[in-house]
């Protein structure tokens, strides 16, 4: 046997003891150079809840992470049910130390374990837990807007009683409302029509009801005078909710003989070709009086411009705080915002009516003050504890979420 052949004799055993090393099993644990074992690091003191003063369907899980040993490439949780079923239902990094599980069946048991992820395979896994979600009547979270609102409850109730009882409640003068008949009463005496116009929006908009509520009072005034009244619309529901309140109107007034149906009518969907249908109706009938009640855009400016130029005298109101200037410029009279919707109230006097009014009023009022003192607590906070103790409490006490 030449050289030759003795050293590839020498190279294949040298081969095949490689492949042999390659292919025995990997160690159990990785071992230090001190000869400590490290493993795989797992959850540990895992606890199951109910998750608290919630509408039920979940359950939440918290855990520690061992100390020492290899970190995980990520954590999964897993669950089970009575039936014995087992699902896998989350994954995350091994950074997280709590879950919610909001998929859970109100009182079904589960048992929750968390497992340990190394390239790919279960390395480790926790103990198990088990809960049983609940639903809970009462969230103590809001517990202190509940008093504030039955407060405020109580304080409209004390109002609406306190005017069926007769005794008079005071409600500041809303110039625009103050003014509604010396505007019907000046179309009479030009021997000109009244023109009412109720917005762009449908009956689903509250402006737009609170504009019919208002209509109601002018119709009444203007079959009592004798003057015409024109009710343009933009929106066919509209219209025939106006023309039944119109006609309520003039029933109340005894004047049904004067009502005409053809003065309530329909123009067009398109805002600004409804502007244009209305600015036509200025231009040749010349109202002596214009009412702007209700929801308004773009075509506000085009409207109020249109009946100053034929000499109109005009009540304007709108919830909508990018076209409140335009009317405060271009009309006689404005209800900004929230006198609108106190229309109903101021005009018909009605008990109920403005008991609500009162006490939301009383309402906002007790908020203002709650805002001012927890601003002056929280601002001298940092010199004295008890003022920081008060404005926490405030906080809390108007806290919604």
């Amino acid at each position: 046997m030449n050289n030759l052949s003795v050293f590839m004799i020498i190279l294949l055993l040298f081969a095949a003891g490689a492949v042999m090393a390659d292919n025995t099993d990997p160690p159990e644990s990785v071992v230090t150079e001190v000869g400590e074992e490290l493993h795989v690091l797992r959850a540990v003191d895992l606890e199951a809840s109910d998750t608290p003063e919630d509408a039920g369907g979940s359950v939440s899980l918290t855990w520690f992470m061992e100390t020492d040993g290899i970190i995980p490439d990520s954590l999964g949780v897993m669950r089970s049910d009575p039936s014995g079923g087992e699902e896998l239902i989350a994954t995350m990094p091994v950074s997280i130390v709590m879950y919610n599980d909001r998929l859970a069946d109100n009182g079904t048991e589960y048992s929750y374990w968390i497992v340990s992820y190394l390239e790919g395979t279960v390395e480790s896994c926790s103990e198990r837990a088990q809960a049983v979600s609940s639903a809970q009547w009462i969230y103590r979270g809001r517990v202190g807007m509940f008093i504030i609102l039955f407060l405020i409850m109580a304080v409209i109730v004390y109002y609406i009683e306190t005017g069926k009882r007769g005794k008079e409640l005071y409600i500041r003068e809303i110039a625009g409302l103050a003014a509604v008949d010396d505007a019907v009463g000046r179309a009479t005496e030009m021997g000109k029509p009244v023109l009412f116009i109720p917005g762009i929006m449908d009956m689903d908009n509250i402006q737009t009801i609170a504009s019919i509520v208002i209509l109601g009072r002018v119709a009444r005034k203007t079959a009592e005078y004798g003057s015409p009244l024109l009710v343009p619309t933009s929106r066919s529901v509209v219209m025939s909710v106006a023309q039944e309140v119109v006609k309520e109107g003039y029933l109340q007034a005894g004047r049904s003989d004067a009502y005409n149906k053809e003065n309530i009518q329909y123009l067009t969907d398109d805002q600004f070709g409804y502007a244009a249908g209305v600015d036509g109706i200025m231009v040749r009938e010349k109202p002596a009086a214009i009412f702007l009640l209700g929801c308004f855009y773009a075509e506000s400016l085009i409207l109020a411009e249109t009946g100053r130029s034929v000499g109109a005298i005009q009540i304007a109101g709108t919830a909508m705080p990018s076209q409140i200037p335009f009317f405060v410029a271009a009309c006689d009279y404005t209800l900004i915002g929230e006198e609108l919707f106190a229309a109903s109230a101021y005009l018909s006097r009605e008990a109920k009516l403005l008991g609500s009014l009162k006490g939301q009023d009383a309402g906002k009022l007790f908020f203002l003050i709650l805002i001012i003192v927890g601003v002056i607590a929280a601002s001298l906070g940092d010199f004295w504890s008890p003022m920081k103790s008060i404005a926490e409490f405030l906080r809390k006490l108007v806290t919604v979420n």
